[in-house]
């Protein structure tokens, strides 16, 4: 067994103007986590109290979110331990020291100094991508199903 990482190593932010349920912020967020190995095989998530206490959500919202995450197979719960990460999402490419990470950080960077906001930056890289998706007739492994136009 990997021994889990002692520092919190995430801090859940729920955006609650955001219209998406905060449980499914939280299954976001780690994924999001996982994929950028923040969050390794092995690490402890944030017990449901201290994700109470940092978020001010209710309990059972982040017990749904970790049963999600459990049921998905990322992670599992041992009972008077913690939640424990069990699979990683990282790819190639997505490490904190990465070029093509930095490429994209300094490009965020100019984006918001251009005065973007989050969601225009956000609006620009889904349309690149589904750009590129659909010029290319493909989608890359493990990308989520993309709704079909009626």
């Amino acid at each position: 067994m990997v021994e889990p990482r002692k520092a919190t190593l995430i801090e859940y932010r729920i955006d609650r103007g955001s219209g998406v349920p905060a449980y499914v912020q939280i299954v976001e967020q780690t994924e999001r986590a996982l994929r950028m190995g923040t969050l390794r095989v092995g690490d402890k998530l944030p017990t449901a109290k201290e994700v109470v206490a940092t978020t001010a959500i209710n309990p059972n919202t982040v017990l749904r979110a970790y049963r999600d995450m459990e049921q998905a197979g990322l992670v599992a719960l041992r009972r008077g331990l913690g939640t424990f990460v069990t699979r990683s999402l990282a790819r190639p490419g997505a490490e904190d020291d990465s070029p093509l990470r930095r490429e994209i950080t300094d490009w965020v960077a100019r984006a918001r100094g251009a005065g973007l906001e989050r969601a225009d930056v956000l609006a620009l890289v889904t349309a690149a991508l589904d750009a590129h998706d659909n010029e290319h007739d493909s989608k890359a492994p493990g990308d989520r199903e993309r709704k079909e136009d009626a």
